[in-house]
């Protein structure tokens, strides 16, 4: 079975029909009690909105830009099913001497608009996003950091013929998605309780986050700012900032098998570099290691200690991406495993 057949099947976007109008994102993160002070300009995040189109009509996703918005050099960093473009604030500041990075707020996530019927929420209306993200940026090219979904959607843009990506790193993502590991996000996505206050989200984004790893007290904090929001009705408190029907795929199709996306992978040809956390569900380490002799043979470095995951707010894993994006010419392949 093809990619296009298996996401098709996992997650069935109807064909177009009657316009159904998008649910604005309701107000967004929660106010920036703990935001760092004002950056440099040349630092400072800028927040924007291209218009995009699905089965049933327009929808607005946002994205967060750092860097010289004149730099034809850019970065695009996409995250993971149920997070958001902040996720990357470290790296894309590491990186914004050297590229125009932006972060978008995959739909239905962060600021962007909720899709107003649940099916379409899948990996075509994704791929479509990026690709017009792409055309508003005005650059023929990009390189291209993917955590988890945002790897799978890198994939699919980068298998196809004249695609704009010509460098990427995936991950903790690969050819073969697990069915533990998506039944395991299953149980959680969508399901989020209402928090009281910013300490019982924290606690809650530091469980369902355990395996990120040994994160820091303000690191764990930045992700609870940029993962909640505040609710404006009777009961008060905070709900996690994505629309909980991207659970509705989950719940609506049995995962009983692997997601076998080898086809797609194969299909890659620019420099490709794959991360792993070691303790990983999602990418298996046969998966990972088969990796770096076929398709784009990526570089393949794993992070001890981690699970799926990689957060890439360390500096040492910021290292690593940075070195390979920025390398000039320098051949993929190999395995490394830093200490």
């Amino acid at each position: 079975m093809s990619l296009l057949d298996t996401l098709k099947k996992l997650f069935r976007p109807p064909l177009l029909s009657a316009p159904t109008p998008p649910s604005p994102a309701p107000a967004g993160p929660a106010a920036d009690v703990c935001a760092p002070p004002p950056a440099p300009i040349a630092c400072a995040a800028r927040h924007r909105q291209v218009q995009c189109c699905d089965p049933h009509g327009l929808h607005r996703m946002a994205y967060t830009e750092w860097g010289d918005a004149d730099n034809p050099r850019v970065l695009v960093c996409v995250h993971g099913l149920t997070r958001n473009g902040r996720d990357f604030d470290d790296l894309a500041r590491a990186l914004a001497d050297h590229y125009r990075v932006v972060c978008p707020d995959v739909v239905g996530r962060g600021r962007s608009d909720w899709l107003g019927v649940k099916d379409d929420y899948g990996f075509p209306v994704y791929v479509a996003d990026m690709v017009t993200l792409i055309a508003r940026l005005d650059v023929e090219e990009v390189h291209w950091v993917g955590t988890s979904m945002g790897g799978i959607i890198g994939m699919i843009l980068a298998s196809q013929a004249g695609t704009p990506i010509t460098r990427m790193v995936l991950n903790d993502v690969g050819p073969i998605i697990t069915a533990t590991s998506l039944r395991r996000i299953g149980q959680y996505v969508g399901r989020a309780p209402r928090f009281a206050d910013f300490a019982a989200a924290e606690a809650y984004i530091r469980e369902v986050g355990a395996p990120f790893g040994a994160l820091s007290a303000a690191q764990w904090r930045h992700l609870t700012e940029y993962s909640i929001r505040a609710v404006d009705d009777t009961e008060g408190g905070f709900a996690m900032v994505y629309d909980p029907g991207l659970g509705d795929a989950f719940r609506s199709t049995p995962i009983v098998t692997d997601i076998d996306l080898w086809p797609v992978y194969d299909g890659v040809r620019c420099p490709t570099l794959a991360l792993r956390g070691a303790e990983s569900d999602l990418l298996e380490a046969a998966t990972f290691a088969a990796m770096a002799g076929r398709g784009p043979r990526a570089r393949t470095v794993e992070f001890a200690g981690v699970g799926h995951a990689p957060m890439l707010m360390d500096p040492a894993q910021i290292a690593v991406v940075r070195d390979f994006l920025l390398a000039d010419g320098r051949p993929p392949g190999g395995l490394t495993s830093p200490g």
